[in-house]
């Protein structure tokens, strides 16, 4: 079992999640909430990661993070190391990877929320944030939550774009799924069985807590 694959793929996932966890909220109320030019656009580059293999996707990743562009110059002029083949560029590619996962749920659970509700909070003198805060995200909190679920699932288990913009550095950039990938290209299996049933307990693990607390909410919500 390789822990410090397991450990890098966990931490990637939680950074991955508590980014997305505001990008979402902010996103998805924007599109659930406003009409606007080019808004059709907008959401068709947020569900692009999904119907573009990985491999182009992290092969533009990779040249738009690369030391060859003005993002990663700046990016090593500041740091002193290239953003690509880095944790921290697994953190920049699965945050942009993951966002339809984060943002549709978010979304549609800010659009299911009545109008009439956002109306009479504003008559009844309540600011934007605070209906916001006090009322609508309560409201969206499982959409969300599900969004946030998806998002760190589908981070624990990300292969190619991890691939091609981090590598496979032990330590540095070798997830769970890489090192599962390595000791099937070596023959041990048993190996590879072993870190395959931890990382799907784990993902069920997570799903099932979710589910658990967001039916706790719900139940809170209706009384």
């Amino acid at each position: 079992m390789d822990w410090q694959a397991l450990w890098l793929s966990l931490s990637l996932a939680a950074w991955t999640v508590a980014i997305l966890l505001p990008v979402s909220i902010l996103f998805g109320r924007l599109l659930a909430t406003r009409t606007f030019r080019g808004k059709g656009v907008v959401e068709g580059l947020v569900m692009l990661p999904l119907v573009l293999p990985p491999t182009v996707f992290g092969f533009y990743l990779l040249v738009t993070l690369g030391r060859n562009s003005p993002f990663g110059a700046a990016w090593q002029g500041l740091f002193g190391h290239q953003l690509v083949f880095s944790f921290e560029g697994l953190v920049v590619a699965s945050v942009i990877f993951n966002l339809p996962f984060a943002i549709q749920p978010a979304q549609r659970a800010f659009e299911a929320i009545p109008t009439s509700l956002r109306e009479a909070a504003a008559a009844s003198g309540l600011r934007p944030l605070s209906a916001l805060l006090r009322i609508e995200l309560p409201l969206a909190w499982p959409g969300v939550m599900t969004g946030m679920v998806l998002t760190f699932a589908h981070t624990l288990g990300e292969f190619g774009i991890v691939l091609m913009v981090g590598g496979s550095i032990p330590g540095e950039t070798k997830t769970i799924a890489i090192a599962i990938y390595d000791r099937v290209q070596a023959f041990d299996m048993r190996s590879a069985a072993t870190m395959s049933s931890v990382l799907v307990a784990i993902s069920l693990f997570t799903i099932a807590a979710t589910f658990a607390l967001s039916a706790r909410m719900g139940r809170r919500l209706d009384r």
